[in-house]
């Protein structure tokens, strides 16, 4: 069975990377429809992108305002989706850390006779790891991923990547106002309201590379923020409501 599926790319910046990366995902994934969520970047992603969707209508372009932060651009694209009737949206990184190799892995299992809702691309998980990283990050991860895990009640492993595939039609049950996270919590926070709403999770093995090129968009005061809101998350968790 073909699934109508949306890749879906939330940047900032990212004129080093994304020329390369759009290739490459319609190299392994021709059929698939690409929507970039380009928050105002100032080096010119966003008008590279509406040249290259004059050329090739696989390719849509969102522009906001400015930056809104990644949740907002995950939920725009869930949005998109739902709306637009796709079955299958999948998410990554501007960075090449998901390389694009791995998404037929990922859509192999969505389409797997086991039926499954989330496919995770799952650094944790075995065959699974991460390059690039110093130590301190690694166990910063580890750390963050064993306290939402806990905290959340969460059956997989690695619930802080971003490299997903998602079932639209689970998307469809959910109330995308009612989602507090707004920055790097957001990925946690989307498999708890989907755990909630029944959903079937599966993880296939990445290697999650460490950017090459531009500027990581991660700060001090968004982690602390994220650690925040899923721990009152947690609350609601554990005192079922």
């Amino acid at each position: 069975m073909n699934h109508r599926t949306l890749i879906a790319i939330a940047t900032y910046n990212e004129m080093e990377n994304l020329p390369r990366l759009v290739d490459e995902i319609f190299t392994v994934c021709p059929e698939a429809d690409l929507l970039i969520v380009d928050d105002n970047s100032p080096d010119g992603t966003g008008q590279w992108c509406d040249e290259k969707a004059a050329q090739d209508t696989r390719l849509r372009c969102l522009h906001r305002e400015g930056k809104l932060g990644l949740g907002t651009a995950a939920i725009a694209g869930f949005a998109y989706a739902i709306e637009n009737d796709y079955d299958v949206l999948v998410n990554l990184d501007a960075d090449f850390s998901h390389h694009p190799r791995y998404l037929p892995q990922l859509l192999g299992r969505y389409a797997s006779e086991e039926p499954v809702d989330v496919v995770i691309g799952s650094r944790y998980t075995k065959g699974g790891g991460v390059k690039g990283w110093p130590l301190s990050r690694r166990m910063m991860s580890r750390c963050v991923n064993l306290y939402g895990r806990c905290l959340l009640g969460l059956p997989v492993n690695d619930i802080s990547g971003s490299f997903r595939c998602y079932r639209v039609d689970l998307l469809r049950k959910l109330d995308l106002k009612q989602i507090h996270s707004r920055g790097y919590s957001f990925y946690e926070e989307i498999l708890w309201r989907l755990k909630r709403v029944g959903a079937r999770f599966a993880e296939v093995p990445i290697e999650f590379v460490d950017r090459e090129f531009g500027q990581s968009k991660i700060n001090s005061r968004e982690a602390v923020a994220a650690l925040l809101i899923l721990f009152r998350l947690g609350v609601k968790n554990w005192l079922r409501f």
